[in-house]
């Protein structure tokens, strides 16, 4: 299981804890009992659990279909219609997948759209597509988000100008709405697969429905470890309910504490690149959830030691205005020792049979001390491994902690009225019709 260690975070005082320890269990009580703000949103609380074999099936038999005829998949989504499926697939997949016949699995490669308005990058896309056999899977509860509408409007076209329009309806699934929205009424229209977003799941908890779990399936990587993880992760959390031994409410009251002080920004470290996107994933997740009514932690990320050599000096000596959580990866898949050199003219010999993995969690340990030496408060998460199951296990620990948050802040962590404000904007400037 992954685990919270808070043995660097000595900034507070038994007693300073103890004074808002009847805040969290009430946040811990709204939750469990779904009594707080936007109830209505909970689906995912009981997702893991609630996540059937039938359902399971059904997800792979498509992606098993979808992998069969197709050297690429395009994944048409924006926000929490693709970042929880991007986090994991990048976390999972070789580095270089798209150079590598020797990758670990033959599924296609996964790729994305629909995510901006770069108009480049879109040629640039269709250019690959021109050459590849690809699939199309687009995501989104109406169908008529800008962005992916956009793209999924000109791949549709393309898909059924290269394969005809009765084949490009075998490569094109839909993930939207049970009953009504654009998509939805075009995918029954034209005949094409689809699986249903849950009313009762907003975009950013999503990953764990068919919105994460068939691109998931599609590159190859186990679905069922990840829902076991997050059951696992589920069960833990609600089977202790005290402060003292539930990591959901210790991290969620830990940032509300830091806030108070004035930590008003939450930097995401990873030591793995292959971390990014779950930065990425977690960055909306909190953005939206906690950044309303003038309120909430602003969520960033990094990843070490690479940042370090571009951010690591503001970390350690600029405004004191920040804290960190570590994404701390106990094991690496491979091992790649240092060589012995004769000449040693790099003064590496020192390092000779340490692996690379091993000099990682030294920077990190190293970069942890001059941090807190630095009064940058740490916050470590500790990851025994990146696989399926240890990421379902760290996304629905992510989810209830963000969850707790909203609530410690007192307001409804699963709406997002303020992302109307630029579309509106857009809209009048480009004289979209009443």
């Amino acid at each position: 299981m992954i685990q919270l260690n808070l043995n660097d975070n000595l900034y507070f005082t038994p007693d300073q804890v103890k004074s808002h320890q009847a805040e969290i269990s009430n946040a811990y009580q709204q939750l469990c009992s779904k009594s707080g703000k936007g109830n209505d949103f909970l689906g995912w609380l009981d997702l893991p659990e609630a996540t059937d074999e039938a359902l399971l099936n059904q997800i792979q038999s498509c992606a098993t279909r979808l992998e069969r005829q197709s050297e690429l998949v395009v994944v048409i989504g924006i926000g929490g219609s693709y970042l929880g499926a991007r986090a994991v697939i990048e976390a999972l997949q070789h580095s270089y997948k798209m150079f590598s016949p020797f990758s670990d699995n033959h599924a296609p490669f996964v790729t994305y759209a629909g995510n901006n308005i770069s108009e480049d990058n879109l040629c640039e896309l269709l250019e690959v597509l021109d050459h590849k056999d690809y699939s199309l899977i687009v995501i989104s509860k109406s169908g008529t988000t800008t962005e992916p509408a956009i793209a999924f409007r000109i791949l549709k076209k393309h898909c059924e100008d290269k394969y005809g329009k009765e084949w490009a309806k075998q490569r094109i699934v839909a993930i939207t709405d049970k009953a009504r929205g654009a998509l939805k009424q075009l995918a029954d229209a034209e005949g094409y697969e689809t699986f249903v977003i849950p009313d009762d799941v907003g975009g950013r908890y999503s990953v764990l429905t068919p919105v994460g779990l068939l691109p998931i399936a599609v590159a190859g990587f186990d679905i069922r470890q990840l829902i076991v993880g997050a059951r696992q992760m589920r069960a833990e959390l609600l089977a202790h309910n005290s402060l003292d031994d539930n990591i959901a409410q210790q991290y969620a009251l830990m940032r509300y504490l830091l806030y108070l002080q004035g930590k008003k920004i939450e930097l995401m470290v990873a030591y793995l690149p292959k971390l990014t996107y779950f930065i990425e994933w977690y960055k909306q997740l909190f953005g939206e959830s906690e950044g309303k009514e003038g309120k909430g932690i602003f969520p960033s990320g990094a990843v070490f030691s690479t940042d370090l050599h571009s951010l690591g000096q503001y970390i350690q000596e600029g405004e004191r205005h920040l804290f960190e959580t570590v994404l701390s990866v106990q094991q690496s898949h491979f091992q790649v020792p240092i060589p012995e050199d004769a000449a040693n003219l790099d003064k590496l010999n020192y390092l000779c049979g340490k692996s690379i993995h091993q000099i990682n969690l030294t920077a990190e340990e190293g970069t942890r001390m001059a941090h807190t030496d630095g009064q940058v408060p740490n916050l470590r998460i500790i990851v025994p491994k990146i696989d399926e199951n240890n990421l379902g296990q760290l996304i629905y620990f992510f989810e209830f902690s963000c969850a707790l948050g909203g609530y410690l802040l007192g307001i409804n962590p699963f709406d997002q009225p303020g992302v109307e404000a630029y579309k509106k904007n857009m809209f009048r400037l480009l004289g979209k019709p009443q």
